[in-house]
């Protein structure tokens, strides 16, 4: 076994702290990581407050993992000792079910193992995430990292960009399309980046006209205040999709109506309320509400190549471990452009 530095929370009123634990040891399959930089998502909050429930306490979390391996099992082949790896927000599922079989594990009917907050597929053992300073994976849920981008703008990229690169994927999104980016924070700058890289005509939602600025820097061909009334009318038929990066309650209806007839809007955020949408607003005009979660693992290394190739990463903040109580704080009022990245180098101190 491996002792393993971390920081954890013990429960959803604790703050997060120094913790210990035992990773296990590299088998025949498994690839072992040292820990270089870890993504700070939202859905950490989430977990680490149980504001989703079920939560496992003590949690360590952090599911946006890149770093160095260390060590190899004898019978891997894709990764040697020296090879930049990443490991996103599951590390193993039942791999016999059509979804997993059909690359999107990430759907597994039988349950895939979250990166943290989770078990493994043992169903007893828990996983604890990244922020930490090593990790222990099998080579087949590890994604290989180009070495041609600054790495630790690299770490968002296994949630924050696969969770819009997958969606505007499935929906084919691109050159002859118009999307609305809803919401530009983490999720939502990737959105914008990946949307424009693809060749749509896209828009920023936002009820901030501070943002505009930025959300052209990053890509964006138009910006559109939410909350003014007019701008939103004159969008009513407009978007072929829209991307709701929100996790915050919000008014469905003010966007649904700004989408053309058979066009969707993708829900990739999770408010913490069930939604309330009129039918007539999905009927008269045959509109959907879709939902994306994130990508298996052959999308997810699609999506790294692609960055790798296009010069895309997310836009991040560094920090040392020891503050991430107040970069969370600094999430929940929005202070963040766009995403807090750990220097996992301050854990190994």
């Amino acid at each position: 076994m491996n002792n393993t530095k971390a920081y954890a929370a013990h429960s959803p009123k604790d703050r997060l702290g120094p913790f210990t634990f035992q990773r296990r040891d590299a088998g025949p399959h498994d690839v072992q990581i040292d820990i270089l930089y870890c993504g700070v998502c939202h859905s950490d909050i989430h977990q680490v407050r149980d504001e989703w429930g079920g939560s496992i306490f003590p949690m360590v979390p952090g599911h946006e993992i890149v770093g160095k391996v260390v060590k190899v099992g004898e019978q891997v082949k894709g990764f040697k000792e020296g090879d930049l790896a990443g490991v996103g927000c599951f590390v193993d599922s039942c791999r016999t079910c059509v979804n997993c079989k059909a690359g999107l594990e990430q759907y597994c009917l039988n349950g895939m193992s979250a990166t943290y907050n989770s078990y493994e597929q043992d169903k007893k053992t828990p996983t604890y995430g990244g922020y930490s300073t090593q990790v222990v994976v099998d080579e087949n849920y590890v994604l290989k990292v180009s070495p041609k981008l600054p790495l630790e703008a690299v770490a968002p990229l296994l949630c924050a960009g696969i969770t819009t690169y997958s969606p505007l994927r499935h929906w084919k999104i691109g050159k002859d399309h118009k999307i609305g980016v809803l919401g530009l924070g983490g999720l939502g700058h990737m959105a914008v980046k990946f949307g424009s890289a693809f060749g749509a005509e896209v828009t920023m939602l936002s009820t901030s006209a501070s943002k505009e600025a930025d959300a052209k820097r990053l890509g964006a061909q138009n910006f559109a205040l939410t909350s003014n009334e007019e701008v939103m009318n004159k969008l009513a038929h407009h978007f072929d999709y829209i991307i709701d990066t929100v996790s915050a309650p919000h008014n469905y209806s003010a966007y649904l109506n700004t989408i053309k007839t058979d066009g969707t809007l993708i829900c990739v955020g999770v408010p913490p309320e069930p939604m309330k949408v009129p039918g007539f607003d999905l009927l008269l005009q045959r509109r959907s509400i879709g939902g994306s979660l994130i990508g298996g693992i052959a999308e997810t290394q699609e999506m790294l190549d692609y960055c790798a190739d296009h010069g895309i990463t997310s836009d991040v903040e560094l920090i040392k471990i020891q503050e991430i109580n107040e970069a969370y704080d600094r999430m929940m009022k929005g202070d963040v452009k766009y995403r807090f990245v750990i220097d996992i180098a301050s854990l190994k101190n």
